[in-house]
C-alpha cells in the first residue's frame, strides 16, 4: 500500500483511482462495507482519510477519543487490500473549505477521482455542510459516481465508533471486537520504561497511548504481533492497561509481558489486541503481593487464550 499525504502534487499514474472516503477510525464493520463496495469498482482501491483527524483540530483540548492511532489504520487498511492511501493533512485551509471547493479542488483536480464511496452519515467541508447527497451531486458534475453505503445494523443497534469506544470503555473487549470484525489493537514503538517488572521476574514491553481513547483500566489477556525486527511474530501475553498506582501518579500506559519470550524490543513496533478484561488495577500492600498476583494473571491468561 502507498501512503500519499501531497494532494496537490500528485503524480497522474497516482490518480484515477475509486475510493473509500472518512475518518475510518478503528476501521470496524461499517467501515469495511463501505470500503468493499469501493472495492466492486473496476479502479484500483483507494482510501481518502485525514490527519489529523477533524474532531481533534477542532477541539485540541477534548478527551482522547481515537481507537487507532494513523499507524494502526494503515496497517488494518493494507490488510483489506487498499493499494493507495491518500491520508490528506486535515489544516486550517482544509477545514476552511467549502463542500464545492473540496469536491472541486481536492478530489476532482487534486487527486483525479474516478468514483467516491461514503456511509450514508459522511459530512464535509465548512461547518460540515456537505451530505452525501451534496457529494452525489457535486460528484456529477466533476465526472466522478458516488455511492452512498447504508449504516450498518447488528441484532437492531447501528454499529459505530461511539457504541465500540462504550464496550471498550466497560471492559468488553469481545464485545468491541464483533462491532469492528477484528480485535482492538493498540500499535506503536516499545518505550523504555522504568523496567520494574524485569526486577519483578516478568519483563514488559511498555507503550504509550498519547491521544487514543482509554479502554477499562485494568489487566487484559492479550496476544502481540512484533512486527518487525528479529523477533517479528505473533505471541500470546498478559498486559497491564493504567496508572500503575503500587508507584505513584503516573501517565497511563500499557505494559505487556510476551509469554515465552526472550529478546530486546526496545524501538520496535508491536500490535496489542485486547482479547480478555481479567481484573481492574489494584494498589497492593507489597511487592509480594503483586508478584502473586502477576502470577495468577498470567495463569489466567493463559486460560483465556487456549480457550480461543
Amino acid at each position: 500500500m502507498q501512503t500519499i499525504t501531497d494532494w496537490q502534487r500528485l503524480d497522474q499514474a497516482l490518480k484515477g483511482a475509486s475510493v473509500a472516503m472518512g475518518n475510518f477510525d478503528g476501521v470496524h464493520l461499517g467501515h469495511r462495507s463501505v470500503i468493499a463496495l469501493a472495492a466492486a469498482e473496476p479502479e484500483p482501491l483507494g482510501i481518502v482519510t485525514f490527519e489529523p483527524h477533524p474532531r481533534a483540530f477542532f477541539a485540541p483540548k477534548a478527551a482522547h477519543f481515537r481507537l487507532m492511532n494513523a499507524e494502526a489504520r494503515g496497517h488494518r487498511l493494507e490488510k483489506l487490500g487498499v493499494e493507495r492511501l491518500y491520508e490528506l493533512r486535515f489544516d486550517a485551509a482544509l477545514a476552511e473549505m467549502s463542500a464545492e471547493d473540496f469536491v472541486q479542488e481536492v478530489l476532482c483536480a487534486g487527486l483525479g477521482v474516478r468514483h467516491v464511496t461514503v456511509g450514508a452519515d459522511f459530512r464535509f467541508g465548512k461547518g460540515r455542510t456537505g451530505t452525501a447527497e451534496v457529494l452525489a451531486e457535486l460528484g456529477a458534475a466533476c465526472g466522478f459516481g458516488v455511492t452512498i453505503a447504508p449504516l450498518l445494523r447488528i441484532e437492531g443497534l447501528d454499529v459505530s465508533s461511539t457504541a465500540i469506544r462504550q464496550a471498550l470503555s466497560e471492559g468488553r473487549p469481545r464485545d468491541a471486537a464483533a462491532m469492528l470484525g477484528h480485535w482492538h489493537r493498540i500499535e506503536g514503538a516499545v518505550e523504555h520504561g522504568a523496567k520494574r517488572g524485569r526486577t519483578l521476574g516478568y519483563p514488559t514491553a511498555n507503550m504509550g497511548l498519547t491521544g487514543l481513547h482509554l479502554p477499562r483500566l485494568g489487566v487484559y489477556a492479550v496476544r502481540v504481533e512484533v512486527l518487525g525486527g528479529p523477533q517479528a511474530g505473533n505471541y500470546d501475553g498478559v498486559a497491564s492497561l493504567g496508572v500503575r498506582p503500587m508507584f505513584g501518579q503516573n501517565a497511563p500506559n500499557l505494559e505487556t509481558h510476551l509469554f515465552d519470550f526472550s529478546g530486546d524490543l526496545y524501538e520496535q513496533h508491536i500490535s496489542v489486541a485486547l482479547i480478555d478484561y481479567l481484573r481492574p488495577e489494584i494498589k497492593f500492600a507489597s511487592l509480594e503481593a503483586l508478584v502473586a498476583q502477576i502470577e495468577a494473571d498470567c495463569s489466567a491468561a493463559r486460560s483465556c487464550l487456549t480457550a480461543l
